[in-house]
């Protein structure tokens, strides 16, 4: 059972993390001492503040939802450089004097404080990923761009040190991740079916309140309250890979509070679910593909010289981990599942590439613990714990986005034939990872729409043409459906662009960022130049 939607919106974090399998966003939490409070939810809107010197502007938001743009923020030292603090907002914006959450927030001050242009808020994907840890975490921008602006990183609702969806305990999860993505059989069937009814039953077990309240249209509703907390009249942002959807809903709700937007690794709002999930297994296995051409011009490829050969190799072997597990850590086996997530994490980033021949090669050997430490990276699982809520908060958002998942198993197996000829190797785990949202207990609250933000300013669009986690398709099309979305391309491989190997990017985006000024229509970077 893959842990998400497919490899769907998945963050663009994964080449923050080290080839020595060190997690380094698991090393950036809040400094000891000054860990912002758990979230919780409040039974009013009376835990609220008071109210702090007005906003720039609150120019058309509703008198109800004023004392949260007003309100008063202690922000205190919490190491690094940087400030956190606990940010309210309402968990039904349709009820604002209702039940109150609290949103987590940290800021790094502009290093050139008397050239700030303003606050820059940041996230890195998902649905889950934490905007704190990839705030804190060092690369996520460009020096010049953190001179002149204030860096916020926030934990949207649902994820992380806010308000949190929780669903299953760490063993529960450790279950889920290792169900057989392809299963075959009855037992496998039932089995698959039973482990997504238990994690949607959970979720709701544990965190009902909170689940009708997580969609992406709510989560863009609490960053304007951020915007409006920080005394910004317009929202600066960077958004990478769900962080794209959310900041392109962002623009469709407040187009006249847009300032300026990058989104890198961009969504398709328009798509399907199954539109988007088809497309990007299509594009996990050309990834593949062109892991296995570079590997066939290695000494010592475990994969052979004969790229077609090499991938019917690894295909056979994964499948056979289902029956026959091989040794992982002390007490864990590689099986089918971890197998095929390790093998994904070297799709987001080409310089996992040698970590990935390296972990074949001691996998075909019968030793899996390398592609098992990798499997561990990309689920965030350090030491038998898992240290993020990413998994849960992936879903809820997820099943309350999109309609159209998955509603019962034989929708699944309608579907596989569709998947197994477009994508042979990741097709049958991304169909299958949609089952739990069949059983989600909470209605969707959105259907796929273009996004059009008209009257916003010239938004950043930023797509890599052999992105497989978000299909430069996708980037294409966001960019021709935003009223004012100008397209930037990065030629290259792997997840995401900004500050993954091209100066030529760099530059178009800080550009952007400092000044305004959208590169030229058409321009398309090199990786590496």
């Amino acid at each position: 059972m893959q842990q998400r939607l497919g490899f769907t919106r998945r963050t663009g974090r994964m080449a923050l993390a080290i080839a020595t399998f060190v997690v380094t966003l698991a090393s950036c939490s809040i400094a000891s001492g000054h860990s912002v409070p758990a979230a919780s939810v409040h039974t009013s809107s009376a835990a609220l503040d008071g109210t702090a010197s007005a906003p720039a502007d609150l120019t058309g938001v509703p008198d109800q939802l004023k004392s949260y743009y007003k309100q008063i923020v202690n922000w205190s030292d919490c190491g690094g450089g940087f400030q956190c603090a606990s940010v309210k907002a309402p968990l039904d914006y349709d009820k604002p004097n209702g039940a109150v959450i609290s949103l987590a927030v940290v800021r790094k001050p502009a290093t050139d404080q008397a050239n700030r242009i303003g606050s820059l808020l940041l996230n890195p994907g998902g649905p889950g990923g934490s905007g704190i840890e990839y705030a804190r975490s060092s690369g996520v921008v460009s020096a010049a761009v953190a001179a002149r602006f204030d860096l916020i990183g926030f934990d949207p609702r649902g994820v992380g040190q806010s308000a949190a969806v929780h669903c299953l305990s760490d063993s529960q999860m450790d279950t889920f991740l290792n169900v057989p993505p392809d299963p075959v059989g009855g037992a496998e069937l039932a089995q698959e079916a039973d482990q997504a009814k238990f994690f949607a039953d959970q979720c709701a077990k544990h965190s009902a309140t909170l689940l009708p309240h997580v969609g992406t249209v709510d989560a863009a509703r609490d960053m304007d309250v951020l915007r409006g907390v920080l005394g910004d009249s317009k929202l600066y942002y960077l958004g990478k890979s769900y962080g794209t959807y959310l900041g392109a809903i962002y623009a469709d709700e407040f187009p006249q509070r847009v300032g300026r937007l990058v989104l890198d690794g961009a969504i398709d709002p328009s798509l399907t679910s199954d539109q988007l999930n088809l497309t990007q297994a299509t594009a996990f296995d050309a990834a593949l593909r062109h892991f296995v051409q570079d590997c066939a011009t290695q000494s010592g490829c475990p994969l052979g010289t004969d790229v077609n050969a090499g991938l019917t190799r690894l295909k056979t072997w994964v499948d056979g981990l289902d029956a026959n597990p091989i040794p992982g850590d002390s007490t864990r086996r590689l099986g089918e599942a971890l197998a095929m997530t390790g093998i994904a994490v070297a799709m987001y980033d080409q310089s996992w590439w040698p970590d990935l021949r390296a972990a074949l090669t001691k996998g075909f050997a019968g030793d899996g613990s390398a592609l098992l430490a990798m499997a561990d990276i990309y689920n965030n699982r350090v030491g038998g714990h898992y240290q993020s809520n990413e998994t849960e908060a992936n879903f809820a958002v997820n099943c309350v986005d999109h309609p159209d998942e998955a509603t019962s198993a034989a929708q699944v197996q309608q579907a596989l034939p569709t998947y197994q000829k477009a994508a042979p190797f990741f097709g049958e785990m991304v169909d299958w990872s949609t089952l739990p949202c069949a059983y989600w207990p909470v209605t969707a609250g959105t259907t796929p729409h273009k996004v059009q933000a008209v009257g916003a300013a010239p938004i950043l669009v930023v797509g890599t043409t052999r992105d497989p986690a978000t299909p430069y398709a996708w980037a294409q099309g966001l960019a021709t459906q935003l009223d004012s979305g100008h397209l930037l391309t990065m030629n290259g491989d792997g997840h995401t662009a900004y500050l993954r190997g091209s100066t030529c990017i760099n530059s178009a985006v800080d550009v952007y960022l400092l000044r305004g000024v959208i590169p030229s229509a058409g321009t398309v970077c090199q990786q590496g130049q």
